[in-house]
């Protein structure tokens, strides 16, 4: 499930305060001292992002930490500390951050999917349907379709296939590229015994330029329903070259007989 990158753009002169003077001579007036503490926050908040980037948890932990510190109403310094604590295991924070972040900013789309994408993936998904819904229903929200494939893949672990396929539907109308989404449609038709729909839905999601094992099983599963043995063993044979170690691999390197 993807969550939504917060993108901080913020000169480290942020942090000096005082008065700037102009080329007139003129003095702009000081920063307020809660501006201040926010742009501090989003300073470290940027280099913790920073640190985790580069795998540097602990450092990025410290930095995220001392962002709150300066001001602990900065909405996406939670949601990026929450991140470290799901990366660390610690999801009982994790969790902590990713609900005040949404209480921060409860009308904005990405705190509400970040949350929503969190409760599923720790098994609460008749309550993260709420937030994905309330992720969509922001105007300004730039990447619905997210939200909408989150939706459809918790609904998936619901066992609500109809629910899931039409969220799924929703996404591909909004952003077609959505290569989740093409390839949950793909499962879903798949499962719902369409293999002719599942292998156009499939073929969408590899003229983008994606492979991964369960995509290459699922081809292999779909084109051995369509009777297709001779696309069935190219999946097969594209699965075993290029992710030789993964589970798909050895399952059908096992099981295969087309």
């Amino acid at each position: 499930m993807r969550l939504e990158r917060i993108l901080l753009g913020v000169g480290f002169c942020a942090l000096l305060g005082g008065c700037v003077t102009t080329h007139s001579g003129e003095s702009l007036p000081k920063t307020s001292k809660s501006q201040s503490a926010e742009d501090a926050a989003r300073i470290h908040t940027e280099l913790g992002q920073h640190y985790m980037q580069i795998g540097d948890l602990q450092s990025a932990l410290g930095k995220l930490k001392l962002a709150l510190q300066f001001d602990d109403n900065y909405a996406p310094a939670h949601t990026v500390i929450a991140v470290i604590y799901e990366r660390i295991h610690d999801l009982p924070d994790a969790e902590v951050n990713y609900r005040k972040a949404e209480q921060l900013e409860p009308k904005k789309g990405a705190p509400n999917n970040n949350l929503g994408a969190f409760l599923c993936r720790i098994g609460k998904s008749a309550e993260a349907l709420t937030y994905f819904q309330r992720a969509v229903a922001d105007p300004f929200y730039a990447t619905p379709d997210v939200a909408w494939t989150n939706d459809g893949i918790c609904r998936m672990h619901m066992n609500d296939r109809v629910g899931a396929e039409a969220s799924f539907r929703h996404a591909i109308a909004i952003n077609g590229n959505n290569d989740e989404a093409l390839y949950q449609l793909a499962n879903v038709m798949y499962l719902n015994n369409d293999p002719f729909h599942a292998s156009a839905f499939l073929q969408r999601y590899e003229a983008l330029g994606k492979a991964t094992p369960a995509s290459l099983k699922l081809g292999y599963e779909i084109e051995l329903r369509l009777g297709d043995t001779d696309a069935a063993r190219n999946y097969n044979k594209r699965l075993q070259n290029q992710f030789p170690d993964s589970e798909q691999a050895q399952a059908l390197n096992t099981n295969a007989k087309p």
